[in-house]
């Protein structure tokens, strides 16, 4: 190797050692920086994670069942208190029902002979009075009989005549005893003959005025008259025509007193109870009136599979006509919502707010209770009701304010506040 070789050699091998060095130098110059790098990075984590734990703890500490109101803000929302105290909450079940005659003052007026129509002195929804006549109907069969009447009536005066007769010639020793006896029997026929005739016809109702039929000329006269006040409610018989004996050709009803018929399901059969007061309303119209419950059936209908229940109304006016849709409310003591709820008396209950202030947050009634600044959720368990006021079995002392009405404006707020939270 000459010496020009070896100087190119050492040259190079300088200039490696230098770039060598100058490689090497960035990197030890930068140690204490990478050193400290990692730790910023991890203290500014650590700072960034006690914020989050901070904004978490934050949250925690805020109620979200709190809504922050105050009186000037509640009162424009239309929010009213009032005050938790006992009260008397009347529960009624509603039953369907239907206005009908009442059967005990309704009749059907039959011939119970059959003849011909002569005269029809009613019409179809006319008062009539008791003993009216509504309708004249000629009988042969009433000829008939009022003529066996009057045979009776004079075989009895004959045989009167003959007994006087024979007691007074026995008494006188003039004829024999026999004689007397046979009289005296006879006698008892008679009169045993003419008091079957006229049962007979006071059965039909023509027993009265028979003395005035004696010429004959109105032994077929029936008079179908009125059994008690009351309207013309149907009407089947016209001038002239031929009716039979058991032909129902008038309907009388007394419309001062109907009945309120109602259908009652199996489970609401131990709340009906004979003599229980009622309340019964028109659906039709604006009427309502009181009355007792006087039958309660004891088998279920095999159609409707409901117990029938009649209610005794008074209708001085006859406002309430048969036909005439009802709901009947019958008080009950059992709670609405809670059957078990412990009252201090019937209907009574200890704690009682408005129906209105009970809203469903998360599924849960609450009642929304006045506080500090604003107001609070208060879960609750409601009993019975009877629309206008409900009882609060658990969750609510007497005396407590809460919302009675505008309830609903504190659960939207509640809503918006938890939807907040959840961002």
């Amino acid at each position: 190797m000459n010496k020009t070789q070896k100087i190119t050699i050492a040259v190079m091998a300088l200039i490696g050692l230098l770039l060598a060095a100058l490689m090497l130098m960035p990197r030890r110059g930068a140690g204490p920086d990478a050193q400290a790098a990692p730790a910023a990075r991890e203290a500014q984590s650590g700072q960034a994670g006690q914020a989050e734990h901070a904004e978490q703890d934050g949250h925690a500490d805020a109620q979200p069942d709190k809504i922050a109101l105050d009186d000037t803000q509640a009162k424009a929302a239309g929010i009213v208190l009032a005050v938790a105290a006992p009260a008397r909450i009347d529960v009624a079940v509603t039953l369907p029902g239907e206005i009908r005659f009442n059967e005990d003052r309704t009749a059907h007026v039959v011939p119970k002979l059959a003849g011909v129509v002569t005269s029809v002195r009613a019409e179809l929804g006319q008062n009539v009075r008791r003993g009216q006549v509504l309708a004249v109907i000629a009988s042969s069969a009433l000829s008939e009989q009022r003529s066996e009447l009057l045979s009776a009536e004079r075989r009895l005066a004959l045989a009167t005549t003959t007994f006087e007769r024979e007691r007074r010639l026995w008494q006188d020793r003039i004829s024999a005893e026999q004689d007397y006896l046979q009289a005296r029997q006879a006698q008892s026929e008679a009169e045993i003959a003419l008091r079957n005739a006229r049962q007979k016809l006071d059965a039909i109702g023509a027993g009265a005025g028979v003395g005035a039929t004696a010429g004959g000329a109105q032994l077929n006269r029936l008079e179908l008259r009125a059994p008690f006040d009351g309207v013309v409610m149907e009407k089947h018989l016209a001038l002239g025509e031929a009716v039979k004996e058991d032909a129902a050709v008038f309907t009388i009803s007394d419309l001062s007193t109907v009945w309120a018929e109602i259908a009652v399901p199996p489970r609401d059969l131990a709340l009906v109870r004979v003599g229980q007061t009622v309340l019964v309303k028109a659906s039709a119209f604006d009427a309502q009136a009181s009355g007792r419950i006087t039958y309660v059936g004891a088998l279920l209908g095999e159609q409707t599979r409901t117990a029938k229940a009649r209610v005794a109304l008074a209708n001085p006016d006859r406002a309430w006509r048969p036909g005439l849709f009802v709901s009947v409310d019958v008080p009950s003591g059992r709670a609405a919502a809670n059957a078990a709820s412990a009252t201090a008396g019937d209907g009574a209950v200890a704690v009682a707010v408005a129906a209105d202030a009970i809203q469903t947050v998360d599924g849960k009634p609450v009642v929304f209770v006045k506080q500090a600044g604003g107001f609070r959720a208060q879960p609750v368990t409601p009993g019975r009701s009877d629309g206008k006021l409900t009882e609060i079995v658990q969750g609510l002392p007497a005396g407590a304010r809460y919302a009675a009405a505008g309830s609903f404006v504190l659960k939207a707020e509640l809503g918006k506040d938890g939807a907040e939270h959840a961002h």
